[in-house]
């Protein structure tokens, strides 16, 4: 038998020396184009950790845990909506994008948490909401002030309705959200008046990007962050924002059916490049490699390819991926398309397995395939696990640049048994659009075995979480032989250590039994049994890591189910 190594194995304990700012900072500035093959960790700040015990996590929570992400192995962390916010939607209704909201800290708390980041070599990442603002942001509060002709109003969608007394939608739009995409206003005198467009939650009406006076805050909005000293912007519904002329009629309904399968007059058009292109201009003025993140739901990886020439983005998600199940044929299919895609535009392809607003990979894997992305029910928690390490050994093996969910290098499973009267997703209580589960995925991850909160902080956290959460804390992992924190750092290690692991945009496919996947990328070879059997294939050299035991004998090798393994060939 050859020599195995375990993630155990790999010294990336939190409790090793930290490296001096200096060499840090130096790690940080040496990579050039580090964005091509960056693991990149999404930060939900809610539900991150909690430094002043109200049971919401903050900016400084974040800051304080900010050696763990460096010593996890990522290279950039992706915050989600900190902004001043009345919290409609968890943030993505924004009331002012130059200001923190309270319940996060400050924009002094932002400033350090940036500073303390990047004496620690990592990169932050901000996400940008665009398509639409608060309801309380100052224009729309204007624009409904002043009513029917304020200029105002021109920075949005107001309407007229259609019917003899204007009672009726001025379209058939849907809100992603459920009901129509369309809510009539109470003008000043008190009679009902126009109508504005909402593809989200009536709390988020969205901006007219026609009227220049939209693009200019944005720009204005981008160059206060980055002077900051951001790294980047995350693009919430990227897709959005132009609509096509004249807001035409869709012509059916259970329009959310369509998405993802067909272009919309509300999404994925076409002027939309012309806003990123003025974008990227603004982004190359400035040192130190700042990069653009685009969330694009598109009806396939071409045109995702599209927000990623070379003039414009340099990432988006890949929701193909996200959406695709354990099955080697669906995952070789999804891995072919998005790198020919990707190729004759010159960016690097992304990998995604989880986020803040889809059932966790753990959880989705321990379900029958065809249920979605959003689902409530827990499976076989097990062989969710099994497969969910299997399927992160995979993606982190693929050329380009991975992202990575908070918990998910704990292995945490969606909380699917949260009571009805403790849900916050405001999806969940319009009866229609989506599922609204998306709770599940957003508990406050356990730090410690013990506590009110498991670590979290010392009130109670704002989800309830499970009794048996602090069996996947931090403190319960660390150090753990085979346990999935340890298989992710030393993952993340190997990758950073292999030279031809990270950035690229082929793989070499090697023969395999059906239900497996076998690569080689130069000296690596990486091998994915999606079956629930074991699978014998050739040793292809010495092991680096597995997500569960490998057996090599005579040449060969035992794969069990649901596993990965990496090999070194040199």
């Amino acid at each position: 038998m050859s020599q195995q190594h375990s993630a155990a194995q790999v010294p990336t304990s939190p409790t090793e020396p930290t490296p001096s700012t200096d060499s840090a900072v130096a790690t940080v500035t040496r990579r050039h184009d580090w964005w091509r093959e960056a693991v990149i960790y999404q930060v939900y700040p809610r539900s991150f950790a909690d430094s002043n015990g109200d049971g919401m996590g903050d900016l400084e929570g974040i800051r304080s845990r900010l050696p763990y992400l460096r010593d996890l192995g990522v290279d950039a962390v992706w915050l989600s909506p900190f902004y001043a916010s009345p919290q409609a939607d968890a943030g993505y209704d924004v009331s002012d994008y130059r200001a923190v909201d309270p319940m996060f800290g400050t924009l002094l708390d932002a400033d350090a948490l940036i500073r303390d980041a990047h004496a620690l070599g990592l990169r932050i990442i901000v996400d940008l909401v665009p398509n639409h603002s608060s309801d309380q942001h100052e224009w729309f509060k204007r624009a409904i002030a002043e009513g029917p002709g304020s200029p105002l109003r021109e920075r949005y969608h107001f309407r007229p309705g259609k019917g003899k007394n204007g009672e009726l939608p001025p379209n058939d739009w849907e809100s992603i959200f459920g009901g129509p995409a369309w809510t009539r206003v109470t003008e000043p005198d008190g009679t009902p008046g126009e109508w504005y467009l909402h593809l989200f939650a009536p709390e988020q009406p969205d901006f007219n990007w026609e009227h220049p006076a939209v693009g200019d805050e944005f720009r204005s909005i981008l160059r206060f962050w980055l002077d900051m000293g951001v790294d980047g912007f995350r693009i919430d519904v990227a897709h959005g924002m132009v609509k096509a002329e004249g807001l035409p009629d869709l012509g059916s309904h259970e329009q959310l059916k369509l998405l993802g399968n067909d272009v919309m007059p509300f999404f994925d058009q076409d002027g939309v490049h012309e806003i990123y292109r003025q974008w990227r201009k603004i982004l190359d003025e400035y040192s130190g490699e700042r990069i653009f993140v685009a969330e694009a739901w598109t009806p396939t990886v071409e045109r995702t390819a599209n927000y990623v020439r070379p003039d414009e983005l340099h990432q988006a998600f890949n929701f193909q991926y996200l959406g695709t199940y354990w099955d080697a044929a669906e995952l070789r299919e999804v891995i072919d398309r998005t790198l020919d895609a990707m190729r004759p535009v010159g960016a690097p392809a992304t990998w995604v397995l989880s986020n803040h607003d889809v059932t966790r990979h753990a959880t989705r894997f321990a379900n029958p395939p065809g249920l979605g992305t959003q689902i409530r029910l827990a499976g076989d928690r097990e062989l969710g696990l099994r497969r969910a390490r299997a399927a992160t050994l995979l993606m982190l093996a693929l050329p380009g640049s991975a992202y990575v969910y908070q918990g998910e290098e704990l292995g945490l499973p969606d909380v699917v048994d949260l009571p009805d009267e403790v849900r916050q997703d405001p999806a969940y209580f319009r009866g229609a659009g989506q599922d609204g589960f998306r709770d599940g995925c957003r508990v406050p991850i356990p730090w410690t075995r013990e506590g009110s909160s498991y670590g979290f902080g010392d009130g109670g956290s704002w989800l309830p979480q499970p009794e048996w959460w602090g069996e996947l804390s931090v403190e319960a992992q660390t150090g753990v032989p085979g346990s999935t924190l340890e298989m992710y750092r030393a993952a993340l290690a190997v990758r950073r250590e292999q030279p031809d692991l990270g950035a690229g945009d082929s793989v070499e496919w090697l023969r395999a039994p059906e239900g497996v996947l076998a690569f080689r990328r130069g000296d690596f070879v990486c091998v994915a049994n999606t079956t629930g059997e074991s699978v014998t294939v050739p040793a292809y050299g010495r092991v680096l890591i597995s997500s569960s035991e490998v057996a090599e004998t005579g040449g060969e090798a035992k794969v069990p189910g649901d596993t990965t393994v990496w090999w070194t060939t040199a």
